[in-house]
């Protein structure tokens, strides 16, 4: 009777022990974290440690990779992305961790491995999981995922007034300890349409100085109006106008000419029209109040406001219905999920993908940038809103309910009464309706063929 032939183990590939990953090259930079609850040692321990409540409890904006042993972990927010990459090396492989593709094709050049490199190769940690990466190099790694925020749906009274207190309180919370992290003599930018969410934003930042006993002064809201008839900086004006702070507006006047939507992509590193839409108006935007501000260091915007409250047009996404959008959870924030043949290995999904648009050229030029509502604890809030007790499944109360929900909550919390504006897509009410037209391609392979272009012609750079 012969004996029985042992399974081989895990870790061994066709009989043979696998290749041990030589090295891992992390270029992460701890110092653009923005950590609202806890310091940067102990959110890397939280990480480090694997237990994904303890990466729950860190409140903020975060990527972070730790190693213990042969196990790499990564996990971060919406508000900054991760990526990584496996490169083949005659000594043994190396895991490259970084914030942007063009970090790891530049360490690859050092080390002479840049033919390995194409962005389908990179793979983006989604927001809102633990990453678990076991260093064994052949065969690839295969990463397990450990979702750390599991935000309970449904779960606030079908009260809008209720909603809005739980909801604003919660985004005051996190945009006070921001503020508390602010040297006394730092100004403020706030990146200011006059929407619901920048002029909530603006509206809690003023509130909250004034009562720590601090000066407006300090805060700018900045507003671009690209050259013709735009529509946003009349709409800051009366925004402004309407809570008394007029004082506050600066607006931004850009040229045509200097709009660039290759600028975009290339900041960005991505290709979907809308998202290289809204990056070129911020890469704009940014790029001159860089260059009137050569030290300004802080900003906060809105971004994510429309995730957490669903305010996108539906009828503009063919994939989409009133019923994903109301029964998935963070759809909007996430993508259809890590499970989802739709899903990005890439990118991922959702806002998890798109918040580049903001924070990449941020980055670029050298700001401190913060979305409060992309954090967790305030969606924590929004995922807690009875969507379809309020709405009965209907469009225009889905698209109504955010500005009611946010004036509600502004109101109660600071006693301002904040107009609601018909929502308008930032590169929209940047540029008027011709001047956009002419700034942007219509077919979306022109994107496309951007990107591939910018990543050829990085790589032949030496």
């Amino acid at each position: 009777m012969s004996k029985p032939s042992e399974t081989p183990s895990r870790t061994e590939f066709q009989g043979q022990a696998p290749e041990l990953i030589d090295r891992v090259v992390n270029l992460m930079d701890p110092s653009a974290n923005v950590l609202l609850n806890m310091s940067p040692e102990q959110a890397s321990q939280a990480v480090r440690s694997g237990d994904a409540e303890a990466v729950r409890r860190i409140r903020g904006q975060f990527a972070i990779c730790e190693q213990s042993g042969k196990t790499i972990r990564m996990a971060r927010s919406i508000g900054r992305p991760m990526r990584y990459f496996l490169a083949k090396r005659a000594e043994g492989p190396a895991l490259v961790v970084a914030e942007r593709m063009d970090q790891i094709l530049e360490q690859l050049k050092r080390e002479g491995l840049a033919d390995q490199f194409h962005p389908a190769y990179t793979r983006m940690v989604p927001a809102h999981y633990l990453l678990e990466l076991q260093l064994v190099g052949c065969p690839d790694p295969n990463p397990r995922l450990t979702r750390y925020f599991a935000p309970e749906r449904n779960r606030l009274p079908a009260d809008v007034n209720a909603i809005g207190a739980a909801y604003i309180e919660r985004l005051a919370e996190v945009v006070d300890q921001f503020l508390v992290k602010i040297p006394a003599d730092e100004p403020i930018g706030v990146m200011f349409s006059g929407g619901v969410d920048s002029g909530s934003i603006l509206i809690l930042v003023d509130y909250l100085l004034r009562r720590r006993g601090e000066s407006s002064s300090r805060i700018k809201a900045f507003s671009l109006a690209v050259e013709g008839k735009p529509e946003d900086v009349q709409q800051s004006r009366a925004f402004l106008k309407d809570v008394n702070l007029e004082m506050l507006l600066e607006p931004i006047e850009v040229a045509e000419k200097d709009i660039r939507w290759q600028d975009a992509i290339a900041s960005i590193e991505d290709y979907k029209p809308l998202d290289v839409q809204s990056a070129t108006m911020g890469y704009a935007l940014l790029r001159e109040i860089r260059n009137r501000y050569p030290d300004w260091r802080y900003l906060i915007d809105g971004d994510g406001g429309d995730e957490n409250l669903k305010d996108y047009p539906i009828e503009e996404n063919p994939e989409l219905t009133i019923r994903s959008v109301l029964g998935n959870r963070m759809l909007y924030q996430e993508g259809w999920g890590v499970d989802a043949v739709k899903h990005s290995l890439v990118y991922s999904g959702g806002q998890s993908r798109g918040h580049s648009r903001t924070s990449a050229p941020a980055a670029q030029f050298g700001f401190i940038g913060f979305s409060p509502y992309a954090v967790p604890d305030v969606i924590e809030i929004a995922e807690a809103v009875p969507f379809v007790a309020l709405t009965d499944w209907d469009h225009e109360k889905l698209y109504s309910l955010k500005g009611q929900i946010v004036a509600a909550g502004i109101r109660q919390l600071t006693g301002v009464e904040m107009p609601v504006y018909k929502k308008r897509r930032f590169q929209h009410g940047a540029a008027d309706q011709d001047t956009f037209q002419r700034l942007f391609p219509s077919d979306k392979q022109t994107y496309r063929d951007e990107f591939a272009r910018m990543v050829e012609a990085k790589k032949q750079t030496t």
